[in-house]
């Protein structure tokens, strides 16, 4: 069975891209994200927001 559904394969795709592209922004900062951890982490948040199958987040 798939850790991640299909939506959230998807999100964080999309998130390592606009990194990649320096197009990706953190949060309130709004600094850009240069880590490709961090990307990943901001594609699952951005998953879980939209309801995709993602475990819950380890540090909530």
């Amino acid at each position: 069975m798939a850790k991640y559904g299909p939506k959230a394969q998807k999100s964080v795709e999309e998130a390592v891209h606009k990194m990649k592209r320096s197009k990706l922004e953190s949060g309130k900062s709004h600094k850009t994200v240069k880590s490709r951890k961090q990307a990943i982490a901001i594609g699952l948040s951005e998953a879980r927001k939209k309801g995709a199958k993602v475990p819950p987040n380890p540090n909530d």
